[in-house]
This record gives C-alpha cells, sequence and structure tokens, in this order.
C-alpha cells in the first residue's frame, strides 16, 4: 500500500524485453531509501517488485515488468531518461498525508490541456469505465500522485474527464510539471469509490435473500 505522497523522482536506465515481458533498471538519482528484494516500490503510479540486491547494480532499482502490467500502464513506453515518481510502501504507523493507493493502476489517461492563467490546472480524459469513480472533491492518483479532483465531467457522455489544480510544491517534487497535452498518464481511481460502486452494482439491485 502506498499514499500517493512521492519522495523522490528517478530516470529509467533501460527498459528491455524479456521472455516474460520487460525488465526495467532505474536510477534512484541519489535518493537514500534502500529497498531489498522483494521490496514493494511504486514507479509512477505503479506498484513494482524489486528483483535484484540494489548494491550488485551500482545502486540502481531492478524491476521485471509482466504483459498485464504493460498493458493496463504507460511501462511499455518508458525509454531511456524518462522521469519516474518514486514512493516506497507505506508501513504500519506512518501518517496518511495523502490517500489511500493500491499500486494497482486501472488505466492509462491522456492529457487534454493545461491551464497555466490561474495556476497549474490539468484536465485528464480517461476511459468510459472508470467514468463512475471520479467524486467530486474526491481523491485521484496521477502517474503516482495523489491529487484532488477539481472538476469532472463527460460521464453521462461516455466521454469522462476529470481536472486536477497543482499547486507548486506538487510541481517541484514530482513529474507533473513536465507534462503536456497527449501526454499519457497512469490512473488510480480511489478504493474507497470503486467499493462502493462494486457493492451498488453487484448487489444492492438485487432482491433481499429471505
Amino acid at each position: 500500500m502506498f499514499t500517493g505522497i512521492v519522495r523522490h523522482v528517478g530516470r529509467v536506465v533501460s527498459s528491455q524485453r524479456t521472455a516474460s515481458g520487460r525488465r526495467l533498471t532505474i536510477d534512484p538519482l541519489g535518493w537514500g531509501h534502500l529497498p531489498e528484494p522483494g521490496d514493494s516500490i511504486a514507479c509512477s503510479g505503479c506498484c513494482l517488485t524489486l528483483v535484484e540486491p540494489v548494491g550488485s547494480a551500482d545502486g540502481m532499482f531492478t524491476f521485471d515488468a509482466i504483459p498485464e502490467t504493460l498493458a493496463k500502464t504507460t511501462l511499455g513506453g518508458w525509454a531511456a531518461d524518462t522521469r519516474i515518481n518514486l514512493e516506497p510502501a507505506a508501513r504500519m504507523g506512518d501518517r496518511l498525508d495523502g490517500h489511500i493507493v493500491q499500486g494497482h493502476v486501472d488505466g492509462v489517461g491522456t492529457v487534454d490541456s493545461i491551464d497555466q492563467s490561474d495556476g497549474w490546472r490539468v484536465r485528464v480524459s480517461v476511459p468510459a469505465e472508470m467514468g463512475r469513480y471520479l467524486v467530486p472533491k474526491g481523491s485521484v492518483t496521477v502517474d503516482g500522485v495523489s491529487l484532488t479532483l477539481a472538476g469532472t465531467g463527460g460521464v453521462k457522455e461516455g466521454t469522462p474527464w476529470f481536472e486536477v489544480a497543482l499547486i507548486p510544491e506538487t510541481l517541484e517534487r514530482t513529474t507533473l510539471e513536465g507534462l503536456s497535452a497527449g501526454d499519457g498518464v497512469n490512473i488510480e481511481c480511489d478504493i474507497t469509490a470503486k467499493t462502493v460502486a462494486h457493492m451498488v452494482e453487484h448487489y444492492m439491485s438485487e432482491p433481499p435473500v429471505h
């Protein structure tokens, strides 16, 4: 589990095709966190498992991404020098400064526009099935960053979108300042919204059993 509070920005060194997907090597760029093999790291919102000791790869983080992960995230398009938001898994007793994030990306959204006329407001369109999880003033994770929905729309039309307002602290500490219209971003909807929607859709509409 994660909180969506990015701790550092790393850089992709290589992305190599393997028999089971891709092997990603990421340079943490001086991040002091030293994970062990088997530990989880959220890489731009996607929970990945470290597969090699950090010391054996000159301080690099090495992960394997399987086809399911590549199909639902932007990982397949990561090339050398792509900047990556990094967050270690939360521990029992940690403060929940963001919101509950699983690191299970629901799909890829597309940046529609970036409005800098009054702050920094980003509009992202998402696949139709995500629309029911967009709760006004609720939470969403964009490339691993916990954000509040500042606006939503297009759900009834089947073309859902949301807007988020980015503060200077977020722009400074994450990769989001580098976004451009047309970019793909990893989206994880709020687990609470997903749970409620699932319960209503599959159970609340059924007659009670006597």
